[in-house]
């Protein structure tokens, strides 16, 4: 599986970015697409899933704020971003996962300015 993350740049607090994560290869059985975020000097965390079955979750600290949404026929999976804080800026990586095996996207950098 690759996976290829575009759509990041510098917003405004309070802005909006729409991630994309097109998928090609071996895509059949993914079980879940996942969007990941790693800020300078930390972990790097879940943003927010969504199942093969359509099911989407997020952090707590997204929720309300950040969709996940996916066009099958594009094979494309969406983080839709809407009023983005300081905190948010981070690299964003996109994830496959089928069972135990992951697939990563290379990052997409986001970086929100005051």
């Amino acid at each position: 599986v690759q996976l290829q993350a575009s759509g990041g740049g510098l917003v405004q607090a309070g802005g909006t970015l729409r991630l994309s994560c097109a998928a090609s290869g071996s895509i059949n059985s993914i079980n879940s697409m996942n969007w990941f975020r790693q800020a300078p000097g930390k972990q790097r965390e879940l943003v927010g899933t969504i199942t093969i079955g359509g099911s989407t979750s997020y952090a707590d600290s997204v929720k309300g704020r950040f969709t996940i949404s996916r066009d099958n026929a594009k094979n494309t999976v969406y983080l839709q971003m809407n009023s983005l804080k300081l905190e948010d800026t981070a690299v964003y990586y996109c994830n496959a996962r089928r069972g135990l095996v992951s697939w990563w996207g290379q990052g997409t950098q986001v970086t929100v300015s005051s």
